[in-house]
Formats: structure tokens, sequence, C-alpha cells
């Protein structure tokens, strides 16, 4: 049974029947099957087919129909603007001034400024009004991902006026579940559920039964703070206010989905020290473009690896054995950074260093990085005396190590938290750049040691 219930899962519609509806021009049995899919699968269809079968699509759907269909579509940034060409211009203006406000300036700014102008002149005056009010404030703050379709009531209203405002309200509204509460001024003051709503008598006062402490974001916030605040509160919408508290709007979880999907892109981007995630379909010379400044910055720093060995080219000439852990030593201290890179990036993303003072995360991380760094130190001494039977060299090689990594892994935790606080994305303190650094000290200390040693080692 489970079985059954599997494979019946796994195909949700069937395309090739789609098509051949189309082709066959059978509006009805096309429109009576589409609409039965959901809106995921409608958009998944509509991005497979070509531009011929998108041409028919186009002629059974209306601009609002389709506006659905393009609010559920997950592609790459630039994809959007090649669906938009392929639609007549009115066509398109159209179903964008259908589409939820933040949904439609999500669009608008993948296009460049004449066509966005040109698209808000087509629209009806009140969508065209509210998608330019959206588009005045800056990326990646939260006046940039709110929408202004939400229901809002006075809170000197009785609970029927609230139910018939609410029914009006609700055909063009994002969300229902959370009904918030205004003043004559506009002022945010308080916030009702759908269910308190439902349930409580009809002459009720609204001020009677809201709840006053209402958590809001400011329309300047980062949409990674906005994110946060979703998260440890458990929010299906979050109220936008002005400095002045007055309700701009508000920011649904399915936009908070979105941002957290894309700033983990963006920070795993700049781990591997990558300026931006390359899609699979980037041709050569856009990934290579990505992809070299960060390369060039870390050729530079290995050239400064580079210079220390030449410097050390003495010592390494009288012991040439000492060359043979070299990439040993650059490769376990480089990684313990990583590691610690990626705990304290994590802390920051998720909030968790700020309960924490970062003196004691250092000095937890120092610690810890003593800890590994005598475990690795004493068994990288034992293969060493074991395996060359050199007591000195081992000696040399685990001590090494565990300077390595110790000062790897304060390395990786400092980096990023000084970075934070400069009001810099830790995750520009990528692997790479860690890694490469770490080559650089843990060279400095392992041939510096074996230096002041050299003719106990000979």
């Amino acid at each position: 049974m489970m079985d059954e219930k599997m494979e019946k899962d796994e195909v949700q519609y069937d395309e090739e029947h789609l098509r051949t509806l189309l082709l066959n021009e059978d509006t009805d049995a096309f429109r009576d099957e589409f609409f039965e899919l959901h809106a995921y699968d409608q958009a998944q269809f509509y991005e497979k087919v070509g531009p011929d079968i998108r041409q028919i699509i186009y002629q059974y759907l209306s601009p609002k129909e389709m506006s659905n269909v393009f609010e559920a579509l997950e592609l790459d940034d630039e994809h959007y603007e090649a669906f938009i060409d392929e639609m007549d211009p009115m066509y398109a203006a159209e179903m964008i001034s259908k589409m939820y406000a933040d949904d439609a300036v999500d669009l608008l700014n993948e296009l460049d400024q004449d066509k966005i102008s040109h698209f808000l002149k087509m629209m009806d005056k009140k969508a065209a009004e509210d998608i330019r009010g959206l588009l005045f404030y800056e990326e990646y703050t939260a006046g940039s991902i709110m929408t202004t379709e939400y229901v809002a009531i006075p809170e000197n209203s009785t609970v029927r006026s609230a139910m018939t405002i609410m029914r009006n309200a609700a055909p063009e509204a994002e969300t229902i579940y959370y009904i918030f509460v205004v003043n004559d001024d506009n002022h945010l003051v308080g916030v009702i559920s759908l269910r308190d709503l439902i349930i409580a008598t009809e002459d009720t006062f609204i001020h009677d039964i809201m709840n006053e402490r209402v958590v809001s974001v400011r329309v300047t916030d980062d949409q990674e703070d906005v994110a946060q605040v979703m998260k440890d509160y458990n929010f299906l919408a979050v109220p936008v206010v002005n400095s002045k508290d007055e309700m701009l709007g508000i920011i649904t979880v399915d936009d908070i989905i979105d941002v957290i999907d894309e700033e983990a892109s963006e920070d795993y981007s700049k781990l591997a020290g990558v300026a931006d995630m390359d899609t699979f379909d980037s041709n050569p010379f856009t990934a290579a473009k990505k992809r070299l400044p960060w390369l060039v910055v870390l050729l530079l720093l290995g050239m400064l690896t580079a210079n220390l060995v030449d410097i050390f080219t003495g010592t390494l000439e009288k012991v040439a054995l000492l060359a043979a852990f070299i990439p040993l030593i650059g490769g376990t201290s480089g990684n313990s950074g990583t590691q610690a890179l990626a705990v304290a990036v994590r802390g920051i993303a998720t909030g968790d260093s700020e309960n924490e003072s970062r003196i004691k995360l250092l000095i937890r991380e120092a610690l810890t990085g003593v800890i590994m760094g005598l475990v690795c130190g004493i068994v990288a001494f034992s293969i060493v005396y074991f395996w060359k039977g050199q007591i000195l060299l081992g000696v040399l090689v685990g001590v090494a190590i565990a300077c390595s990594i110790c000062v790897a892994t304060i390395a990786g935790s400092f980096i990023p938290l000084l970075m934070h606080k400069m009001k810099i994305d830790p995750a520009v303190a990528s692997g790479p750049f860690i890694t490469t650094l770490n080559d650089i000290t843990s060279i400095l200390i392992y041939l510096g040691i074996a230096t002041l040693f050299i003719d106990k080692l000979m």
C-alpha cells in the first residue's frame, strides 16, 4: 500500500497529455486539467515547455490566472526577463499588476529601468502606485520584501464590523491568519488571530480582545534580521512599520523562506571563495568572471607562502626531510581553522553568538584549539618518531602542529567576529582565505622552530 502511494506521489501530472491538449486547441479540457494541478506543478509545466507552447498558454490563461503561475515559479533571476519578453507587453503589464505587490516588485527588479517604467505606465493606477511605493525601498531591507495586501481593522470596531471588513479584504490579502489592529492615525496598536476573531461574540469591541504586545519590524531593517524575528517567534507573518509606528505592510513566511535560501546560498558562495553561486547553465566566461577575483587574491597570498619557504631555504637545505612535513602541518592547521570559521559564521547567522560574550567565545575556542593541538601533536610525534626514528624531529613536528592548530582555531573564530563587529559580512572570511592564511602562519611556526634548533636536527 505504501509503495502504491509513493508511486502515485511521484507522478504529479501528465506533461505530455497537457501538451497534446494545447496542440489540439482543446481549450476547455486543458483549463480543467491545468487548474486541478497544484500551483507548483502548474509553474513546473509552464517552465518546462518551449516558447511555442507557452504562446498558446498565454492565449488560454487570463493575466490574473497567469500571475498565479508566475508567483509559484522558482527560477534564477536572469530567466524571468526572458519569459516576460515572450509576452505581449499589455498582457505582461496586466499580469504583473495582478500579482501580490511584493512578488511584482521582485519580478520588476530583474528588469531594466526602461522596461519597469514602460510596464508601470500600462498598469491601472492603484496597482502602479502600490508597486512604485515598494520599489522605493532599498534592496535586502524589510521594505523590499513586504506586501501591502493585508487585513487591518480599526481598534474601536466591533467583531461584527471586523468580520465584514475581513470578508471584503480577504480575496486580495496575502494572508488572513493574523488581523492587525490600527488606530485612527494608522498606528499599529494590536493584533488578533483569525481564531480569536471567529470565537468572539459579535458585539465585542476589538480593543477588548486584541493582543497589545505586537512584535513588528522596521521598514529599514535588514531582511536577515527579519528572518531571525520570524524564526524566533514562529510567525506566519510579521507587520512592518515606519519610525512613527505607522503600519506599512506585512512580510509573510513564504518570503522569509526565500530570504533564508538566498542568504544561505550567498554565504556558501563566499565560504567557497566565489563571488556568487554559479548556476548550472552559466556559460564558462560568466562562471570564470565570478570565480577569478577571489582566485587571484588567493594566488597573491599563496605567493607569500612561497616567499616564506624561500626565506627558510637554508634550513631546508641542511635538513631536507623538514620539507616532507610542510603539507601535513599546513593542511591540518587549515582544516582546524575552517572548522572554527564554520562554527563562528553559523553562530553569527543564527544569532547564537549574540547570546554569548565574545571574550568567552574566543576563550572557549582557544581551549578547544589547545586540546585539539595537543592530541594531534602527540599523534604526529608518535608517527614521526616510529617512522623516522628521530625523537627531536618528532617533537618539532608535534609542537608545530599543536601551535598551528591553536593559532588557526583562534583566527578562524576571531576574524568572522571582528568582521561582524565592523559591519562586514563574516562569510567573506572564506574557507580558502582562512586556509591560505593558516598556511602562512603554520610554515612560519614550523620552519621558525626548526631554524632555532637546526644544529640539533643535523
